[in-house]
């Protein structure tokens, strides 16, 4: 499997140090994950490991931190005014806030009432991990024109118009 194939896999993705499972198109219901090779929908490692693999293939592999979500970064914690959040909200709640214009997803890590504070970290939940994965290899075909221009898959998996 090359750049601009659009590849359907299934996965079973679990954390290396205790093998708890953090997801598995595998789970009742779940159809294969299907994305375009070469145009960043994957974390980096992922796609690079499953590059060459023909269909029917399985393989496993172990991501470290740089090739998954990056390390966690302690510049991605902010307090923010607890008068900007709804009322009832707990520590481990995720929010989602625009910045730039991009969204941005962060999960809340602490609230001060009393100094009218909320702590946010907006690293990746899986910012830090060490992530391994099964993967067998369902199906690969050639991306369409519109595909590799819109750099997204298109029907049968992927994303409709």
């Amino acid at each position: 499997m090359e750049n601009n194939k659009v590849v359907k896999v299934h996965y079973h993705g679990y954390f290396a140090d205790t093998k708890e499972v953090f997801d598995s198109s595998l789970s009742e219901g779940r159809e294969p994950l299907t994305f375009l090779v070469g145009h960043g929908q994957m974390i980096p490692g992922f796609e690079a490991e499953v590059l060459g693999a023909e269909v029917g293939e399985k393989r496993t592999f172990t991501l470290e931190p740089e090739r998954a979500y990056g390390h966690r970064d302690e510049n991605q914690f902010a307090d923010l005014p607890f008068a900007d959040f709804p009322e009832g909200i707990e520590v481990g709640m995720n929010f989602q806030a625009e910045m730039s214009g991009r969204p941005i997803m962060f999960t809340i890590t602490g609230i001060d009432e009393e100094a009218g504070n909320v702590t946010c970290d907006a690293n990746h939940p899986m910012a830090g991990k060490t992530l391994t994965f099964d993967v067998e290899i369902v199906s690969v075909r050639d991306a369409s024109e519109e595909e590799i221009a819109h750099k997204h898959v298109h029907g049968d998996g992927g994303h409709h118009h």
